[in-house]
């Protein structure tokens, strides 16, 4: 049996030396590649993406990338759908509570009560609320639907339950001087079904309602 000689390794100093790195090329390298990145980026997200979609939510849902803006019979814009607003007078139908401050739905400081459901507090400010209701219509007699008297976990929820609307309706009535039931049947008209048919509960939007209701009254109520 023939032994084959061992392949031993040549010497460090036989080795072809590494060919020295050139100064600065690596960093410079390196510098260029995230400069080129970034701005490939930039250009991607912060100009090409928002452009794309803009374009299309105009296109696809232009009220609604527009802020779901409400308008009046003369054009002018009074507001959103998607935020109530503090109506008081009685001739108009009331939204539901709401807990934002300074000012109630105030956009900039969207908020709920957070008060637990054993809170006094809350107990109090509903039956509070109670009181306001029965006293601008001591007619209501009825039990006060639970959304007119607690507010929403935004503070900004822009409807209320047809039974909220409906529980108005003679207090509306008589301060406008009309008919309750063609009130009633203005509220019926007002009635939004759930989302898709089966996302959240009916509702009426408090804003387009009563705008609805100037109309039908031709004009605001007297102050």
């Amino acid at each position: 049996m023939t032994a084959h000689p061992r392949s031993t390794p040549a010497p460090a100093s036989s080795l072809p030396p590494e060919p020295a790195a050139e100064p600065g090329v690596g960093w410079l390298a390196t510098l260029r590649a995230a400069a080129v990145l970034l701005a490939a980026a930039t250009v991607l997200c912060g100009l090409l993406y928002p452009l794309a979609v803009t374009g299309v939510a105009q296109l696809a849902l232009p009220e609604q990338a527009n802020g779901s803006l409400v308008t009046a019979a003369d054009g002018r814009v009074v507001g959103s759908a998607l935020v109530g607003q503090p109506f008081t007078a009685p001739g108009y139908f009331w939204g539901r509570p709401s807990a934002t401050s300074p000012l109630p739905y105030d956009a900039a400081a969207s908020a709920g009560s957070n008060l637990a459901a054993s809170n006094p507090a809350l107990a109090a400010r509903a039956a509070a609320r109670v009181g306001e209701l029965r006293a601008a219509d001591p007619e209501a007699t009825g039990p006060v639907p639970a959304d007119l008297v607690t507010t929403s976990a935004s503070g900004l929820d822009p409807d209320i339950s047809p039974a909220g609307a409906l529980f108005q309706v003679t207090r509306v009535a008589h301060a406008r001087g009309l008919d309750p039931a063609r009130v009633k049947a203005l509220v019926r008209e007002h009635v939004e079904p759930p989302a898709l048919g089966f996302l959240g509960d009916p509702r009426v939007n408090v804003l387009r309602l009563n705008l609805a209701l100037d109309r039908l009254a031709g004009g605001p109520p007297a102050r």
